[in-house]
C-alpha cells in the first residue's frame, strides 16, 4: 500500500516548476501525483516543450511512484481555447492520441499512472464536454498509453464529491462513462472528501456502480483531505446564497492570462465573497475556521481536525481496500500568493501540508509521523472494540494499532476520553496521538488498555 501527496492543480502554469519531490518524500509520501496540460507540452501543432516534464522527471529516483492527471487544455487543439481550466474534446482525436503517444514515450517508463482529465461529472469547471465525449477520449488515451508504454495504467478520471453526495446529472454522467469505458481504464479513481465516516460507504457506491455493469477493477484514492465546508450543515447552509452569487455569471474558461486579468477585477464572485467576509463574526464557527484571518483559536482547532482527519481517512481508505491513496494537497499552488476572496481558497486553502516547500503545518508532521508507522502497510482490517480500531499489517514488522473515538468533528474533543482495553500479542506497548504527543498505555496478560477520545491513537510494540 502507498500513501501519497498531491502537488497540486497547476504544476509549472503560474510559476516556475518547483523541486517539490525532495520535500514530499521527506514527508514519507510513497506515491506523488501532479498535472500536466496539453498546452504545455505541445503550445502549438508539432511544437513539443519539455520543460515542466522534464523538471519532474530530473528530481525523480526510481523509489517513488508517479500519477500523472494529464488535462486536455490546448489553445488550438479543443473545442474550448485555454491553457487551463476547463479541459475540452480535442477537435482532432488523432493529434490527441500523438500529443499522449508523445508524452509517455518521452517519460521512458518513469510514471506508473496515467489519468484521462479529472472529475469530468464537474461540467463547466473541470470538463467542458459531455460523458460521450470524455469516453471517447478516454479511448484515444487508453490506446496510446498501451503503444508506449504496455506496463502503465491508465486511471479514469476522478469520481467526485459531486457524484458521492447524489448530484443527479453527475451520478448519470460517471454512470454512462463506466458503462461504456470500461475497456478503458485500469483503476477507478474515488476522491474522499466528506465526511470521513461516509468513506466505506463512497468505497461501496464505486464497486456497486462497476458491478452493475458486470465488473469490478482496483479503487484508488486520488484525492483526500479535510475538513472542508461541505462536512458541516451549519456552515453549508450559510453559504448558499453566497455560492448563488459567485456562479451567477461564471466565466467560460479558466485559462492563466484570463485569471491575471480578472485577479483585481470586482468578480460576481469576489464581491460574494467580500461580502461573506463582511460578516464574518456573525458566521457559524465552522465556517469561520475555513476562513483567512479566523480568531486564532478557531484557526488552532481547525488544525487539529485536520490532524485527525488526515489518520482517519487514510486508515478507513486503506481498511476499505483501497491501496493508493493521495492526500491533496502538498503546498500552495503558486508560492507566497494567496487570495482570499476566490471560493477555492475557501473550499481548499487551508488543506496543503505545507506554508511553502520548506515550511510544515501542523499537518505535515501528522503525514510524517502516519507515513513512518505505516511504513510497509500490507493490510489494514478493523477489530472489535467498543470505539474504532483497526489493525495494520506490516511487512517485517510487529502490527500496529490505530484507534479513536467517532465523535462530532468540531465539538468532539471538548469530550473525556474512554477507558478501553483491546487483545495485544506483544509483550510491551507505545502509543503516540495524531499530533505526536506520547500517551499512557500499559501492557499485560495479552491485553493493552488505555484511554482514548476523538484523536486517533497509533499504538506499537
Amino acid at each position: 500500500m502507498q500513501i501519497g501527496v498531491v502537488r497540486g492543480i497547476s504544476y509549472g502554469l503560474f510559476a516556475k516548476p518547483d523541486a517539490f519531490v525532495a520535500p514530499a518524500r521527506a514527508l514519507g509520501a510513497g506515491l506523488l501525483r501532479a498535472y500536466v496540460y496539453w498546452a504545455q507540452v505541445e503550445p502549438e501543432p508539432g511544437r513539443y516543450v519539455w520543460d515542466t516534464v522534464d523538471a519532474l522527471l530530473d528530481q525523480l529516483d526510481g523509489d517513488e511512484e508517479i500519477w500523472l492527471t494529464v488535462c486536455s487544455s490546448s489553445p488550438w487543439a479543443t473545442r474550448e481555447a485555454t491553457d487551463f481550466l476547463p479541459p475540452s474534446p480535442a477537435t482532432d482525436l488523432g493529434a490527441y492520441a500523438e500529443f499522449v503517444r508523445r508524452l509517455v514515450e518521452h517519460c521512458g517508463g518513469r510514471i506508473r499512472y496515467w489519468q484521462c482529465d479529472n472529475e469530468p461529472s464537474n461540467t463547466g469547471l473541470l470538463w467542458a464536454g459531455t460523458a460521450p465525449e470524455y469516453v471517447t477520449q478516454l479511448i484515444a488515451m487508453h490506446r496510446a498509453v498501451r503503444d508506449a508504454d504496455p506496463t502503465a495504467q491508465v486511471v479514469l478520471g476522478g469520481c467526485g464529491y459531486d457524484v458521492l453526495s447524489g448530484e443527479e446529472p453527475a451520478r448519470q454522467f460517471f454512470d454512462h462513462v463506466v458503462e461504456t469505458g470500461r475497456d478503458a481504464f485500469d483503476l477507478f479513481d474515488l476522491h474522499l472528501y466528506g465526511a470521513p465516516e461516509r468513506i466505506g460507504e463512497f468505497i461501496d457506491y464505486a464497486r456497486d456502480l462497476m458491478a452493475s455493469h458486470g465488473y469490478r477493477k482496483p479503487i484508488v484514492a486520488g484525492e483526500h483531505g479535510g475538513p472542508v465546508l461541505f462536512e458541516f450543515p451549519e456552515a453549508e447552509a450559510a453559504m448558499q446564497q453566497v455560492f448563488a452569487s459567485a456562479f451567477a455569471d461564471p466565466p467560460a474558461t479558466q485559462s492563466t492570462g484570463e485569471l491575471a486579468e480578472r485577479a483585481d477585477q470586482d468578480t460576481p464572485e469576489r464581491l460574494a465573497m467580500m461580502a461573506l467576509y463582511a460578516r464574518m463574526t456573525d458566521l457559524p464557527p465552522q465556517l469561520q475556521m475555513l476562513m483567512d484571518g479566523c480568531p486564532p483559536e478557531l484557526e488552532r482547532k481547525r488544525h487539529r481536525i485536520n490532524c485527525r482527519q488526515l489518520v482517519v481517512r487514510t486508515v478507513l481508505a486503506l481498511a476499505g481496500g483501497i491501496d493508493r491513496i493521495a492526500y491533496w494537497n502538498l503546498a500552495p499552488e503558486v508560492p507566497g500568493w494567496h487570495d482570499p476572496y476566490q471560493m477555492m481558497g475557501l473550499l481548499f486553502g487551508k488543506l496543503p501540508l505545507l506554508e511553502s516547500l520548506d515550511v510544515p503545518r501542523p499537518a505535515a508532521r501528522t503525514f510524517a509521523l502516519l507515513a513512518e508507522r505505516l511504513r510497509g502497510v500490507t493490510a489494514v482490517r478493523p477489530i472489535p472494540s467498543p470505539v474504532q480500531a483497526y489493525r495494520c499489517d506490516l511487512d517485517g514488522r510487529p502490527p500496529v494499532l490505530i484507534v479513536w473515538d467517532q465523535r462530532d468533528w468540531f465539538h468532539g474533543e471538548d469530550q473525556p476520553a474512554v477507558r478501553v482495553a483491546l487483545p495485544w500479542a506483544e509483550l510491551a506497548a507505545e502509543a503516540v496521538d495524531a499530533f505526536g504527543e506520547p500517551r499512557a498505555v500499559s501492557a499485560r496478560d495479552g491485553r493493552i488498555e488505555f484511554d482514548v477520545a476523538a484523536t486517533p491513537l497509533i499504538i506499537s510494540g
